[in-house]
């Protein structure tokens, strides 16, 4: 079942030529069976995906044990720079060979799996899940699926020129929620939808600070030179593992990476968007003093509003405004609701879509899709257009893994990378919008170029379309 691209190397390539010639590429492959490549005394059931969990911890934890119960798949390699994370991990699956350092793991035993599971911080995300491509190993990778927006275009085209199969982490893609909500609008029961609001309570980490004072203690257990990885070398700081990276502009995304693949996702289905035009933002302050406003450029702000304007598609009759809060910022009650309807979604995340005959809403990973006002949701009438995947959003797994094991363009995923590169491209491209706020001192409109790449106007802001990898990690 597997594809392996075969050539002639060096013997044991050191990991820094790794990286530079973008992993052991093929000229020239050939199909064989698992059990051949394998070499003497493995076998493997044709019928199931073996896998390498790349971050084993956390949120790669759940990942592994979501493919593992889709029964189709095995668990063969297990991957982490941190031995605490990922105990639960190896305790679950024994069997897994387990490795530090994620190049090594490549370099020796890419032949005995066929597929990745990518759940590091954002920052690594795309070095690792472009070596396994180049390899001809399917890919599933956390959400976002990029740090900047020059990694979602490059992983995208990666996708097609090595025919793998791959999938976003963001679940909700698989809800019967998206596609409900695409029904109806598809049938006219709101109209033509101009405004898109979405909301999060994120961040639920400290964001708006300081960068802390470094510690000389790393942990025995944590690897921080390949933590870092691409980021840039610093010192050991505490809190920073396993969760607050996230606020941290070198490594995370800040609220819109973690919950705008999730609450973006819906109105890009439902109304065809894929590339904004323009966007702008405002950020909450932070003040250490009476009249005394703290900068700290290298956190993300504690809120955010952030506009992005998409040109109008195929579904919609002119451009869609599209609003992003967060820090708890959420947009003003509909009317439609009564006054003790509860309003806001659920963890205080929501999707609210606004058309010119009505609206319509839902929480997080496009949970609740509800029509205003509620009355009309039990009697909505609608035809079936999308076939629902089995389990809803648990079933974003199980969809990958079956995709896998089909083969490269046989079966169509909730989130592949032709649908999750342009939105989070997108989602990038708003934080840009907060990262130029910091950098000219005020609120201006960037104005996109999308074939280039790059912001017209402000030109400050495109240090951050790609960023550079520190010395002796490449693509």
């Amino acid at each position: 079942m597997a594809e392996e691209k075969q050539t002639e190397q060096k013997t044991n390539p050191t990991r820094r030529e790794f990286l530079k010639t973008g992993t052991i590429a093929a000229a020239s492959f050939m199909i064989v069976p698992r059990f051949v490549l394998g070499g003497k005394g493995y076998t493997a059931p044709s019928d199931k995906l073996l896998i390498a969990g790349i971050g084993a911890g956390g949120k790669g934890q759940s990942d592994i044990a979501n493919f593992y119960k889709s029964g189709k798949a095995e668990i063969a390699f297990l991957c982490d720079v941190d031995d605490r994370r990922s105990a639960k991990s190896r305790a679950d699956f024994p069997k897994a060979k387990y490795y530090k350092d994620w190049r090594e793991l490549l370099e020796k035993d890419s032949k005995h799996f066929d597929a990745v599971s990518v759940s590091t911080p954002d920052h690594n995300h795309a070095i690792i899940a472009y070596h396994a491509m180049s390899l001809g190993k399917h890919v599933y990778v956390q959400k976002p699926l990029t740090h900047d927006i020059w990694e979602a275009r490059m992983l995208t085209d990666a996708a097609k020129k090595y025919k793998v199969v791959t999938q976003m982490g963001n679940q909700g893609a698989s809800n019967d929620g998206t596609r409900q909500m695409s029904e109806w609008y598809d049938a006219g029961l709101i109209g033509d939808v101009h405004t898109v609001y979405c909301w999060t309570n994120r961040p639920v980490w400290p964001q708006g600070i300081a960068w802390p004072p470094p510690q000389p203690n790393i942990p025995k257990e944590l690897d921080w030179d390949l933590w870092l990885g691409t980021a840039p070398k610093k010192d050991y700081v505490d809190k920073l593992v396993p969760f607050n990276w996230r606020g941290w502009w070198d490594y995370g995304t800040g609220a819109l990476g973690d919950m705008g693949c999730h609450l973006v996702e819906a109105p890009f289905r439902v109304l065809g968007i894929q590339y904004a035009k323009d966007v702008q933002a405002s950020v909450g302050s932070v003040y250490v003093d009476e009249f005394k406003e703290g900068h700290f450029p290298e956190s993300c702000p504690p809120s955010s509003h952030i506009t992005l304007t998409f040109p109008k598609t195929d579904k919609t009759q002119g451009d869609v405004t599209l609003h992003w809060m967060d820090g708890g910022i959420q947009p003003e009650r509909p009317d439609e609701l009564l006054p003790s309807e509860n309003f806001g979604g659920e963890q205080g995340n929501g999707t609210l879509f606004i058309g010119t005959k009505g609206k319509m809403y839902a929480s997080t990973y496009s949970d609740a899709a509800t029509l205003l006002p509620t009355a009309l949701t039990k009697d909505a009438k609608a035809p079936q257009k999308w076939a629902r995947v089995p389990g809803g959003a648990n079933g974003h797994y199980g969809q990958w893994v079956e995709g896998c094991i089909a083969g490269y363009g046989k079966t169509e995923l909730s989130s592949s990378f032709d649908k999750a590169g342009p939105l989070t491209e997108a989602l990038l491209m708003a934080n840009l919008a907060v990262r130029g706020h910091e950098l000219q001192g005020g609120r201006i409109k960037l104005v996109w170029d999308n074939n280039a790449m790059k912001v017209t106007n402000f030109d400050a802001v495109n240090q951050y379309v790609k960023r550079q990898y520190r010395e002796g990690w490449s693509i």
